[in-house]
């Protein structure tokens, strides 16, 4: 734990004593937070205990019923949580999807080559959004906000799957598909083309996406489907904000990243904390990630809103990486932290550590006048060679490759856990030779002449961040 603390705590110091421009926010909010389903089964007394222990003050909860959330409330504030509504907005919550495709299909979007999601499977089959263009899809968000706002208890609303389907997954995640994308947007998983939406793009730009050669290159298009998701993000930001609650979402990493992927362009949405899913296991798989994420959204938010960080502690990362990618993102200027999720916290020694370093946050942003001080940056540094842990990352997965090993499977983030007691012969590379350089993808070759193998290396560069690598055995 000390360790951990001494690094932040020497991030903080040397934020207070520069001499060029901070930017901080008031932060009268939770500071440590978690997402939590109600799911038949769980025991929520004991949940909600286990957030205490771990030093959690708030949770964006989703549940079925009013009375399902009236009964967690009063659990919450027994353990002085905070509470905040989980609202699952353009892809509906499991409860309604069946009477929903069942009765009103024509709501759902639909891809470049004509298929709706009422009757075709992206990814997976869970993935069911709406046209964020129609009136009846509209109505719906502003009802189902509403319902949440009046449920006494509630302190605030947090808009998620306000998006499109993904365009391209995170490079490691793909492999859970048997698809290779590498960055390139292909008609199947391009969405946004509901005859509405289309509609609407013809009468303000004059012609049809379908007609450019690549529509997923088309600024206008992909602009234009991200205002029409902003739209109804701040449609229903407006309603929260109309009962006096607090309005979060949870969107996808950065918005330049988010704006590609899903349509989310996050950073014009009215909101009054954000917590994008800087997710390290579904990226980079290396702490840094949440630092160059959370440099750009820094940059790129809603100046009114306060910055949060959403960071994974159960997807395939080892749990101990979570105060190093804390540690980054607070450095680089978050003021509150979710955990995707508190079971990531396994084990007592854990959520003791953890507790030790959200009191020592918590500290330092009283004694800085409510928030956290740190050093701005503008800019990320694109160059991957310069990121040693993701190097190191790439070069021990070339080890595991030439020695006939797998680095992917079927998983929660399609990677095969390494074994970091594992001990493979040394590598003798040679140059990264620069065989693709796209504006979203750059390919490298190199031969390891230890195991006279070839290697194909692509890391990910759309948006401003490396978002991803891969390595294969050259073809």
């Amino acid at each position: 734990m000390k360790k951990y603390l001494i690094i932040l705590l020497a991030a903080v110091s040397f934020a207070v004593s520069c001499n060029s421009t901070k930017e901080v926010e008031e932060v009268p909010l939770p500071m440590f937070w978690t997402w939590l389903e109600d799911l038949p089964g769980v025991d929520m007394e004991a949940t909600f205990a286990t957030m205490h222990e771990a030093g959690i003050d708030g949770v964006m909860l989703h549940a079925v019923t009013e009375e399902d959330y009236k009964r967690d409330i009063e659990i919450a504030k027994k353990y002085g949580i905070t509470v905040y509504a989980w609202l699952w907005t353009l892809n509906p919550p499991r409860q309604d999807r069946p009477r929903m495709l069942e009765e009103q299909p024509e709501l759902f979007d639909v891809n470049r080559n004509g298929q709706s999601l009422a009757d075709y499977k992206a990814y997976v089959s869970s993935y069911k959004f709406m046209c964020p263009v129609l009136p009846e899809v509209k109505e719906n968000l502003v009802q189902r906000t509403k319902w949440l706002c009046e449920i006494d208890g509630i302190d605030g609303v947090c808009l998620d799957y306000c998006r499109l389907v993904d365009v391209v997954l995170p490079i490691s995640l793909s492999y859970n598909y048997n698809i290779t994308q590498d960055g390139e947007v292909f008609p199947q998983w391009d969405f946004g083309y509901h005859p509405a939406m289309l509609e609407e793009f013809q009468k303000e730009f004059g012609y049809d996406p379908r007609e450019q050669e690549d529509p997923s290159r088309d600024a206008k298009w992909q602009q234009f489907r991200c205002d029409k998701i902003t739209e109804c993000a701040n449609l229903m930001a407006e309603t929260i904000r109309s009962y006096g609650k607090v309005v979060t979402a949870s969107p996808f990493a950065t918005p330049k990243v988010a704006s590609f992927m899903v349509a989310q362009d996050w950073g014009k949405w009215d909101l009054d904390i954000v917590f994008p899913m800087l997710y390290t296991a579904f990226y980079t798989q290396e702490a840094g990630f949440a630092y160059d994420g959370t440099i750009e959204n820094n940059r790129d938010k809603n100046p009114e809103t306060i910055l949060g960080v959403g960071l994974d502690t159960e997807l395939g990362d080892n749990p101990e990486l979570i105060f190093k990618k804390m540690d980054n993102a607070f450095k680089a200027g978050a003021q509150a932290v979710s955990l995707y999720t508190i079971a990531g916290l396994n084990t007592p020694e854990l959520r003791a550590r953890f507790k030790a370093y959200a009191d020592s946050l918590r500290t330092v942003r009283a004694e800085n006048g409510g928030k956290v001080p740190y050093e701005k940056v503008e800019t990320v540094d694109m160059n991957p060679f310069n990121h040693t842990d993701i190097i190191a990352n790439v070069e021990r997965s070339m080890q595991r490759l030439a020695a006939g090993e797998p680095i992917h499977e079927f998983s929660v983030n399609g990677m095969v856990p390494d074994d970091p007691s594992k001990v493979y012969p040394a590598l003798d590379l040679g140059e990264y030779e620069l065989v693709k350089d796209g504006d979203r993808v750059k390919k490298y070759r190199v031969t390891d002449k230890a195991s006279n193998k070839t290697f194909d290396v692509i890391f990910i560069v759309y948006g401003e961040v490396i978002s991803g690598w891969d390595v294969r055995l050259a073809e």
